[in-house]
């Protein structure tokens, strides 16, 4: 999510999902959502140049557990299903672009409820307005 007031443009660059899971899951591709629940906020960022010396990023990346809950306002622009015991990645190249108070969330949903293990990561870049 680009909070409000980051002076920055979002790009998208790749996404990746791994499901651990035994059956299928579908992942949803949404635009401008706001998450479902009780939203936590991942320490799991990290710069993968590590030649640079860069200050954090003004990205929020945050997630949603267990949540029956639909997600509030934004776009659905795709799906994908993520089949078991596998990985899917989508190369975005940056083309999704998302300015303040933008977000961009892959929405994991199981079949039938179905407890679910999966994990999902982000590649982007930032540039100023």
């Amino acid at each position: 999510m680009n909070p409000k007031n980051s002076g920055i443009l979002l790009f998208v660059n790749t996404f990746t999902i791994t499901n651990h899971s035994k059956h299928p899951i579908e992942a949803e591709i949404w635009f401008n959502a706001h998450l479902p629940g009780k939203e936590k906020k991942s320490k799991n960022v990290r710069c993968v140049n590590t030649e640079l010396s860069l200050s954090k990023p003004k990205v929020k990346l945050a997630y949603a557990e267990f949540s029956n809950k639909l997600l509030e306002k934004g776009v659905m622009v795709f799906r994908r299903i993520v089949p078991p015991q596998s990985s899917i990645t989508s190369e975005e190249d940056g083309k999704f672009i998302f300015p303040p108070e933008g977000s961009f969330i892959v929405f994991l949903v199981s079949p039938n409820r179905r407890s679910t293990r999966a994990e999902v990561a982000f590649g982007w870049f930032e540039v100023e307005e």
